[in-house]
């Protein structure tokens, strides 16, 4: 029987994150898999859940969480409803959500052994987790998804100038029609912090197997981008999911029962590569 267990931590600046454990009820002990979902993303978006319960029908337990600064709150978990809080968002605010994740799991919470955990991030959630590989060596095994290469691959080059003048910028919602604001704090944390959020510079030293996963057909981040962390980090094994877009055939919301293929093949592998 797969069940699904629900919690709230306290992230970055003591904002809760809300998250979710999907596990199989007879393997209460199986290896853990957190899941770091990307920018405009949130936990419970497009076909995640499906993905969780994918994971833990095939003996894994799949742990996702919104980050504090997503825009979403525990009233709408999957609207983003505090706008204030996306624009106050910053990379670093994220590495840190992502360490009290990991805190939690392999602390007095019981989730994870001691020994450690596999990381999975999507498009900035990528970003993140590479960086936190190198960080953090309870990371055992990192995948990434349609990962980018560089957090500035997020917005056009040359809108820094007025970003930077106005202390502002608005980020267009296709889905939603939001137009999502970034206090320029996210350009000054990039500046600040040029080598621990340099993606490229861990990726070279990434020591955990390492699966990099994009579709040749995303058009949002890419694939030269999958291709920049392989030749940084040649040891990585790396897949191009055929006609996959960025979200590996998923939309949001998404009604049907089964796995886009795409994103099903992305299981797949995933799942192979972790239980090598």
């Amino acid at each position: 029987m797969i069940k699904k267990q629900n919690f709230n931590i306290p992230g970055a600046k003591g904002r809760g994150m809300l998250m979710d454990l999907t596990y199989r009820t007879s393997l209460k002990n199986a290896p853990l898999v957190i899941f770091a979902h990307g920018f405009k993303g949130f936990k419970d978006w497009g076909a995640h859940n499906l993905v969780a319960n994918y994971f833990a029908e095939h003996g894994f337990r799949f742990l996702k969480f919104n980050f504090s600064h997503n825009g979403t709150t525990a009233d709408h978990p999957t609207d983003f409803a505090d706008l204030i809080a996306f624009a106050d968002n910053t990379f670093s605010i994220e590495l840190e959500d992502l360490k009290a994740v990991i805190d939690f799991a392999c602390g007095g919470s019981g989730i994870a052994a001691a020994s450690g955990v596999y990381l999975m991030g999507h498009s900035m959630g990528g970003g993140i987790s590479i960086i936190k590989a190198v960080e953090d060596g309870r990371v055992k095994k990192l995948i990434t998804m349609s990962s980018i290469s560089g957090f500035r691959n997020l917005w056009p080059k040359d809108i820094e100038e007025q970003w930077r003048l106005t202390g502002i910028t608005y980020m267009p919602n296709k889905r939603t029609g939001q137009m999502m604001p970034l206090k320029v704090a996210l350009l000054d944390d990039l500046d600040k912090n040029p080598a621990r959020l340099d993606i490229l510079a861990h990726a070279a030293n990434v020591k955990q197997p390492w699966l990099i996963v994009h579709g040749d057909e995303d058009t949002s981040v890419p694939l030269a981008h999958a291709e920049e962390l392989k030749a940084a980090q040649p040891h990585a094994t790396f897949s191009v999911i055929k006609g996959g877009d960025h979200v590996l055939g998923a939309t949001h919301p998404f009604v049907e029962p089964a796995l886009p293929a795409a994103l099903l093949r992305f299981c797949e592998q995933s799942v192979t590569f972790l239980k090598k």
